[in-house]
């Protein structure tokens, strides 16, 4: 049980009148800053066992030396709280905890807001000896509040709140009500000459901090609340600080809204920091409820009535450090501690006490993302207090991150598409952007989120390169049974896809394990490094025999072997390949698969390291690769590629010295592209790599993952996530792109063009519109006549959301058209379409020039690619169809291996399907 003292009550207080009649319009017990918090007062908390006050109390009645005398907490009669300062015995209401024997003179509330007044009034109305009431309670009613007060006033009680955090007097050792000081007071609530007001609970802590950054230490702290109704405010603040004669200064914490600051006079100087500019156009509050502004009482004209006061003319700052010995004002709490040693030396005054500690970023943690950061910000790392400073240094010792998982049905963190301008993104880059990255570029970024230089961009050439040739596996005889049977480019690739399977790159993931143990902590960052010192990795394997049967192949290794040749002729520099190169001299063998793991590693090392990708992401780097391989491989029937060589081109040049974007050409092609269509193909597989993930395709990518069971990443087959991708495409949905051609060819048949490229071509391309539009014209008329609603449309021309102007444009097909017009690019096909809607609006087919959209740019630029072929007969309109077909789905694979790995990471078990409350029944 707690001791029980004399309160005193008639010492130091002179509760009815020690103010002066004159001074105040309404009842003020407190006369002095010394008043608020003493030695003398014994406290009741009111609801004390609820959240908040079960963690503050406790620490308030060490901090004071036992100054709570109880609590109260209807039905828990009987309970104590726990202190190392003795228990605190909690009665049902403040009446029973009275009729027990405790004398308290302060009620602290607790109590939700619909019940505070009714518990702040039975305090009053059956203690006579109380005379403090603090309200900590959020979101008092307003006409709650005035009651509460009226009723105080009548019976001489003074209140504090709501919405505050207390008050707390440095001198005296005394919080009463939040939690001022934190959960250690004493550190901030140092004793000096420096009074807070703060409508703001939080701040009116670090403002005391920050204080002492320049040898100012506090008396007393009021946290005043910044409820509409402010009880205890500034004026009664300002009175009391007045006839305190341990307070020198005041600092004054200032939100919008109310006259509370108005007709302030100060006879001691004060530091006002007047917040809240950004809220004047607010119509509602945010943050506190009495922090907007009505008529005249914004943050600016807070700080002008401030301004006239201390007769000054505008803001302290470091760099214009305007005050007077009167006062100054701020807007920035980082600059209260410089204003108010500038304001006290003008009267005279010198700091409480040395300097402790100052204002400088003291960081705990660093990762500058790989980025090199000039020199003001990059922020030294700073060891932390114990006990944070072990648990960060255990920290360090994990590598990757690890996302927060959630439901990502039509949610993605890799993709999204902007509604205004339908111009889609990839963790962070425009398809446009994109469009002007080679096809490996593209694939290795959708992975590991950056793009990387041009030794990692050869790097991973040589791995797709090298998994390309199919000839004698069963992937490809799967791949040409599907061909045999008339089935559409997705599933001839599915059906490779489908025995890409966990095994096939188990050794892999096993290496990419090995080799993030054995370098995770190394302290290697750059893994193109020169001279990484790794002989204790070196020495490690050859200790360690699990290590050796991982990374150390004892037989084959034949294509190993290769791919470290073509690297070396690509002048590749990695740690990584070294590493592998010392494990196995020149005699010695290294697997395929142990290479793959060390380049995609490499490729991942980087943003790993900075915390970017989770190791699940390294782990099926290799996997994601071999898939890539595989569609690209699969396309060419067996016909096509034999065990040295593919379309023709020896397996080991492919890996020396050519792009995978040449080789996915070649593939569908089978030739290898010009330097202008190598530039024309890459930028049709950037346009097409992703729409967002409300996509079909992605969606099909997706729910294959989550089907899974992505909280358990490792059994997410990764090839099953391609296979959601590539069922979920379709001729409505990838092979729709046909349409446009086919429309293309038709116009242009009979026309003797030879060359799609050549400006010169000789043909009256206007004319060729304005004949079509007639004929559109005239047929859609017929069909409207007859009653045909799904009449034939113009493949894509108009866009439902580039509309409604005069003249419209789809700003995708306007970037791609630029691109090409700045690089001396001429597409006949393109010029066609931009002549047709022109013509269309001449013809009066439409009340204003359509767009053409970006499906346009998909067709004009393939067929440029294949006109010469097909005009000639080399190439049918069927196989025509299946490469426009074909080439969507490199395209969109790339963005599927992002929605893939994304969804892997984030994703919750079954998170895509549909609640059955959203399902309907069409019968």
């Amino acid at each position: 049980m707690v001791k029980q003292v004399d309160l005193g009550l008639n010492e130091g207080y002179n509760f009815m009148h020690a103010r002066g009649e004159d001074e105040f319009p309404y009842f003020v017990g407190i006369r002095s800053l010394a008043d608020i918090a003493t030695k003398q007062d014994r406290v009741c908390v009111l609801n004390i066992l609820g959240g908040e006050s079960s963690t503050v109390t406790p620490v308030s009645h060490v901090y004071s030396g036992g100054n709570i005398v109880c609590g109260t907490m209807p039905g828990r009669s009987g309970s104590v709280m726990k202190t190392t300062a003795g228990d605190i015995p909690v009665y049902n209401n403040v009446l029973e905890a009275l009729k027990a024997g405790h004398k308290f003179n302060v009620a602290v509330v607790y109590v939700p807001p619909s019940g505070v007044k009714d518990a702040v009034i039975e305090a009053v109305r059956v203690n006579p000896d109380l005379r403090k009431v603090i309200i900590l309670t959020e979101k008092v009613k307003v006409k709650h509040a005035r009651i509460i007060r009226q009723y105080c006033q009548w019976r001489g009680v003074d209140v504090f709140g709501a919405n505050c955090l207390g008050v707390a007097d440095a001198h005296n050792h005394v919080r009463l009500g939040g939690a001022l000081g934190g959960s250690a007071p004493e550190e901030s609530l140092v004793p000096g000459s420096v009074a807070i007001f703060s409508n703001s609970g939080n701040f009116t802590t670090t403002i005391a901090t920050y204080l002492l950054t320049a040898g100012w230490g506090t008396t007393v702290s009021l946290s005043s609340g910044k409820d509409v109704y402010i009880h205890f405010a500034a004026p009664e603040f300002t009175h009391a600080m007045h006839n305190d004669p341990r307070t020198k200064a005041s600092v004054m914490y200032i939100e919008p809204g109310g006259y509370y600051e108005h007709n302030l006079e100060f006879k001691k100087p004060v530091v006002a920091c007047v917040v809240g500019r950004w809220k004047a156009r607010l119509t509602r509050a945010c943050g506190h409820a009495g922090a907007i502004a009505g008529s005249g009482d914004d943050a600016a004209a807070k700080e002008r009535w401030f301004q006239e006061k201390f007769e000054v003319k505008g803001i302290f700052t470091p760099d214009t450090p305007i005050c007077s010995a009167k006062g100054a004002v701020v807007t920035n709490i980082a600059h209260i501690p410089m204003a108010v040693t500038a304001v006290m030396m003008m009267n005279g005054i010198k700091p409480d006490f040395a300097p402790r500690g100052n204002l400088a970023p003291k960081c705990w943690f660093h990762n500058n993302q790989g980025l090199a950061l000039p020199a003001e910000l990059a922020v030294p790392v700073v060891e932390a207090m114990e006990p944070y400073n072990q648990q960060i240094a255990d920290l360090s010792k994990q590598v990757g991150t690890t996302f927060p998982r959630q439901s990502m049905k039509d949610c993605s963190g890799a993709s999204r598409m902007d509604a205004k301008s339908q111009v889609s993104q990839l963790h962070g880059v425009s398809v446009l952007d994109s469009s002007t990255r080679t096809f490996e570029e593209n694939l290795v970024q959708s992975l590991i989120r950056e793009y990387g230089n041009d030794n990692s961009v050869a790097m991973a050439n040589v791995a797709l390169n090298t998994f390309v040739n199919q000839s004698g596996t069963v992937l490809l005889a799967a791949a040409d049974a599907a061909r045999e049977a008339g089935s559409s480019p997705n599933a001839v690739l599915g059906a490779a896809v489908a025995l890409v399977g966990p095994k096939e790159v188990d050794g892999a993931r096993d290496a990419v394990q090995a080799l993030i143990d054995l370098f995770g902590l190394s302290g290697l960052k750059d893994p193109a490094q020169a001279g990484f010192d790794f002989s204790s990795q070196v020495k490690q394997v050859h200790m360690t025999p699990a290590l050796q049967e991982v990374l150390v192949a004892d037989k084959g290794g034949k294509r190993g072997r290769a791919m470290l040749t073509a690297l070396d002729q690509r002048g590749v520099k990695s740690v990584f390949i070294d590493f592998l190169k010392t494990l196995t001299d020149k005699q010695g063998s290294v697997r395929d698969v142990v290479v793959l793991a060390a380049i995609t590693t490499h490729l991942a090392w980087a943003p790993f390291m900075n915390r970017r990708l989770s190791v699940n992401t390294l782990l099926v780097l290799p996997w994601h690769f071999r898939i890539f391989s595989t569609m690209v491989g699969a396309t060419v029937p067996s016909v096509g590629q034999d065990k040295k060589s593919f379309r023709g081109v020896d397996n080991n040049e492919l890996m020396a010295s050519w792009s995978f974007t040449e080789t996915a050409f070649a593939a569908l092609f089978g030739r290898k592209p010009s330097e202008e269509e190598l530039f024309s193909f890459s930028v049709l597989m950037g346009l097409l790599i992703t729409n967002g993930p409300g996509t079909i395709s992605a969606q099909g990518a997706k729910g294959a993952v989550s089907a899974d069971g992505p909280e358990a990443p490792t059994r997410v087959q990764i090839n099953k996530g391609y296979m959601g991708f590539l069922t979920h495409t379709g001729f409505a949905h990838g092979g729709n792109g046909y349409e446009a051609i086919a429309f293309l060819m038709e116009r242009f048949q009979n026309s003797g063009l030879n060359d799609p490229g050549n400006p010169n071509h000789g043909l009256d391309l206007e004319a060729m519109a304005m004949q079509y539009a007639k004929e559109y014209k005239g047929y859609k008329s017929k069909a409207k006549s007859a009653g045909e609603l799904e009449y034939l449309k113009i493949p894509c021309v108009n866009h439902p959301v580039f509309k409604g102007k005069d003249v419209n444009f789809d700003p995708r097909e306007v970037f791609v058209d630029e691109l090409f017009k700045n690089r001396g690019s001429y597409n006949i096909f393109q010029d066609f379409y931009h002549k047709l809607v022109h013509a269309l609006f001449k013809a009066g087919v439409s009340s204003n020039v359509y767009c053409v959209n970006v499906d346009a740019v998909i067709a004009v630029i393939l067929l440029k690619m294949l006109w010469r072929p097909y005009s000639v007969g080399e190439v049918s309109g069927e196989e025509l169809e299946r490469a426009a077909f074909t080439t969507f789905l490199f395209g969109r694979m790339i963005g599927s291996a992002a929605e893939i790995d994304d969804h892997t990471n984030r994703g919750r078990n079954m998170d895509t399907r549909t609640a059955a409350s959203l399902c309907s029944y069409a019968g």
